[in-house]
């Protein structure tokens, strides 16, 4: 099979890629930088304040509460569904698709391509997020969590992000609207994070296994390393939303 449109997708999106990567290894590596400043005043908080939020002093505590419990992932779901609504509903929109489709290449590696670009751009980025955070680990006190560790815990950001674009790729590849794409990957996004994060304290345990959050973070591979069960449930999560995705766009009319 061609590999043509993969490279045509990282090549016109190489720019918006490198800005992607950098400016979320940069927020994170001045996240993670403020740690020294941050654990005293972390361990002066309340315990039952510290349980809540499941935030503890140790490196390991303050960089799963903050830096990859909050900014990084979010970051990460934005990429994905941008990138994903990209792939196959923006192109139907403006007209283009027609265009490519009449080349000698199938609907599904079209979709497909554009899949493991974004992959490719999503493991980038965690790539340099894990550069950029073991430039600071010894200046920053991090040294507790070792480089696999961080390693673990950038695979998972990658493979958030791959789920989330896998959503808006499916969502787009299904219904060939962008505003739709949009629409439905944010409102999912924003009510899995919010049953991740409330679920402990509303006694609703069970919620947060139901999103992905729970397998990004939910077994800390700050502390504990790899965490393959997590991951494979992302991996095979987007596999199926591509999936559903790739049953429609077979057969429905594009730019019906």
């Amino acid at each position: 099979m061609s590999s043509a449109v993969f490279a045509k997708s990282l090549t016109d999106s190489r720019r918006g890629l490198i800005g992607w990567a950098v400016g979320i290894a940069l927020v994170g590596v001045v996240y993670a930088s403020t740690y020294p400043s941050q654990k005293e005043n972390t361990a002066n908080l309340p315990e039952a304040l510290r349980e809540s939020l499941n935030i503890d002093a140790t490196a390991a505590g303050y960089l799963h509460a903050s830096v990859f419990g909050v900014i990084l992932p979010l970051l990460a779901m934005v990429y994905g569904i941008m990138a994903g609504s990209r792939a196959v509903a923006s192109d139907e929109e403006s007209g283009q698709l027609d265009l490519l489709l009449a080349h000698p290449v199938t609907r599904t590696s079209l979709a497909a391509q554009r899949f493991w670009a974004l992959t490719v751009g999503a493991l980038a980025i965690a790539v340099l997020v894990w550069l950029g955070l073991l430039t600071v680990r010894s200046s920053a006190e991090l040294t507790s969590v070792t480089p696999l560790e961080f390693l673990a815990q950038c695979l998972n950001l990658a493979l958030l992000a791959v789920f989330f674009g896998a959503l808006a790729l499916g969502v787009g590849a299904a219904t060939g609207k962008r505003n739709v794409v949009l629409a439905a990957s944010a409102a999912v996004g924003v009510l899995a994070y919010t049953a991740s994060t409330f679920a402990g304290q509303l006694d609703a345990d069970w919620l947060a296994w139901l999103t992905p959050f729970h397998y990004y973070i939910g077994g800390e591979p700050l502390r504990n390393g790899f965490q393959w069960a997590d991951a494979a449930v992302l991996v095979v999560a987007s596999a199926v939303f591509v999936g559903a995705g790739l049953f429609r766009f077979n057969r429905r009319d594009v730019n019906a």
